[in-house]
């Protein structure tokens, strides 16, 4: 049965990217456990409110464990100490009374921070827009429906499109790694024979644009995979290894 706990609340102040940044520490009496943990940071807010100070700037949107703009680094973990899910979909059941708890945001040279827990995470619309989509001739397509597409790779194609973005993978990643993001919207397109012809391209344009926007390298520590919302497999970034290094030797 859900009870109501007093807890602290540690949460990363920051007034812009150029500001210098510091922890500021809150208390909070009788949340629910019933409550979400952005629920509890909108409880936060308005507290401030009352108390005439500035409200923790966070992103959210959907609240439903499907966009991934509810970004946050807690206690440790991005999306918080549970497995498989997003912020919004973490409970403070998961907190006991009397407990601090730390808030951060994603930690990664290619999320600049905008406003104390918010970032910048446009990076990953540029790396989509440099080759995550399919080109078709319009008139004479027959329908998606009707290609044939053994389930094996249609399942894989559906894991890999399971992911949704958040950024943490590269959160999670000591070297700021966007390669499971990468690998994923690779995939997802790769394993369909709609995404065959423009292949070689996507692969090469994709890495590069992740290189230029300052995301680290792979090593292969697996914690993206550990990590993500939506257990999107390491396997991709193997995958997308072969689809680049295929197009580098036809070049």
């Amino acid at each position: 049965m859900d009870k109501n706990i007093n807890i602290k609340v540690k949460v990363w102040r920051q007034r812009g990217p150029q500001a210098k940044g510091a922890f500021e520490t809150y208390s909070l009496e009788n949340v629910s456990q019933g409550s979400s943990f952005l629920e509890m940071l909108d409880i936060l807010n308005e507290q401030l409110i009352r108390q005439g100070k500035e409200p923790v700037v966070f992103d959210h949107d959907c609240r439903e464990g499907i966009c991934g703009m509810c970004s946050l680094y807690i206690n440790g973990h991005p999306h918080g100490p549970d497995d498989s899910i997003t912020t919004c979909q973490l409970h403070m059941r998961r907190f006991n009374d009397g407990d601090t708890i730390t808030v951060e945001p994603w930690r990664s040279a290619g999320f600049p921070i905008i406003r104390d827990l918010m970032v910048d995470r446009s990076a990953y619309d540029k790396i989509i827009q440099a080759g995550g989509f399919v080109s078709v001739n319009t008139g004479g397509v027959p329908d998606a429906n009707a290609i044939p597409i053994p389930k094996k790779y249609a399942d894989m194609a559906m894991d890999a499109a399971a992911c949704i973005g958040c950024g943490a993978c590269a959160a999670a990643c000591k070297n700021g790694s966007a390669m499971l993001f990468v690998s994923a919207k690779v995939s997802q397109l790769a394993l369909l024979p709609q995404g065959k012809v423009e292949a070689a391209r996507r692969a090469k344009a994709m890495v590069a644009k992740m290189d230029e926007l300052g995301f680290g390298n792979c090593t292969n520590t697996r914690a993206c995979e550990v990590e993500c919302p939506k257990n999107v497999s390491v396997s991709n970034i193997a995958r997308l290894n072969r689809e680049f290094l295929s197009a580098k030797f036809k070049d």
